[in-house]
């Protein structure tokens, strides 16, 4: 945002009259908002985690600006949210798919989730599943403290192009996956034959069958997951489908899906490294230096001192001269 403000100043452009803050009630960005007179301030809660967030003004906001229907797209979540609140397992969709993975990774996760969407409006789903799955289910200590090291790790594209990047390993070479198909059974209305009397949408079913029966062969495991169309409800139905199965998931396997105490930890860690950078920038002289001399001065490790002492030449603040292996660099105030 900053760095956003900086270059609208630049081009004497009026920040704040085009910004927006999503964020909660008397935050510091509210109340960055608030001083600088910004267009409008979107409230969330701070229970609303981000990879649950979707379906929150953080998610509809941007949306909306993009042209998205909101409202049907809450309506798909709605709706999924109240299939999947039946008892009965057999109609719940996001119970089976819990389930599924359950079994697929025997309650440990012991394989990979490959996502391949089969449309192009949906590229960038797998990407959106990578965040929501692993971390929410990717937990050290269960609900009663007890190491289990869990998670399930996702990858995936799109189908039929991108698949070609790992289709090959996925059929011949180690079983630890399983795939979750997403078929759109609407084909494109280009009707353009690209050969014989067969559309692209009908290559793109193809490939969809063939990639998953060619996988079946080789005994490896898949899920369909089957919508019409791809549009605003139905993309509030996928999305509110795998938030819930991940909710069920959680609970078979007796993690806390709703905390994240490593990303927490990656925070911190950043926020020591950052003030490492102005100590070692701090202890910096005319006289070269190594990073175990610098590291010595201001009391922290050798090796995130020296990648600290790198960062600040290479941002044009010191120099730094290249030994015969790194323990040897030197690096010293600019002249």
């Amino acid at each position: 945002m900053v760095c956003a403000q900086a270059y609208f100043a630049n081009k004497g452009l009026n920040f704040a009259a085009q910004a927006v803050a999503v964020t909660g009630v008397d935050s510091t960005l509210d109340k960055v908002a608030v001083a600088e007179g910004w267009v409008k301030r979107f409230p969330m809660e701070d229970w609303v985690g981000g990879r649950t967030s979707e379906t929150s003004v953080v998610g509809l906001v941007p949306a909306a600006l993009q042209g998205v229907d909101v409202d049907a797209l809450l309506k798909g979540a709605a709706d999924m949210d109240a299939h999947t609140r039946v008892a009965d397992t057999a109609t719940n969709a996001s119970m089976k798919l819990a389930l599924a993975w359950y079994a697929a990774g025997e309650g440990k996760g012991k394989k990979d989730m490959v996502v391949l969407p089969y449309k192009d409006s949906l590229v960038l789903f797998s990407k959106y599943l990578q965040q929501l799955i692993m971390e929410s289910l990717g937990k050290e200590l269960d609900l009663d403290g007890k190491t289990v090291n869990q998670g399930i790790s996702v990858y995936g594209n799109k189908g039929s192009t991108d698949q070609h990047a790992y289709v090959q390993q996925l059929r011949d070479g180690l079983n630890n996956f399983f795939v979750t198909f997403i078929e759109v059974r609407q084909a494109p209305t280009d009707t353009v034959k690209v050969e014989d009397a067969f559309t692209a949408g009908d290559y793109l079913q193809g490939f969809l069958r063939g990639t998953r029966k060619a996988l079946s062969e080789s005994g490896r495991q898949s899920i369909t997951i089957s919508i019409p169309t791809v549009n605003a409800y139905t993309l509030g139905m996928l999305i509110a489908l795998f938030e819930r199965a991940v909710s069920f998931y959680a609970s078979l396997i007796h993690i806390n899906a709703y905390h994240q105490p490593g990303v927490q930890a990656g925070k911190l860690a950043a926020n020591v490294f950052l003030k490492l950078l102005a100590s070692a920038e701090g202890a910096l002289s005319a006289t070269p230096a190594t990073a175990a001399d610098i590291a010595a001065k201001v009391g922290a490790e050798v090796e995130d001192t020296y990648h600290a002492l790198v960062h600040i030449a290479e941002s044009g603040k010191a120099t730094w001269e290249l030994g015969e292996c790194p323990c040897c660099d030197t690096f010293a105030t600019k002249a």
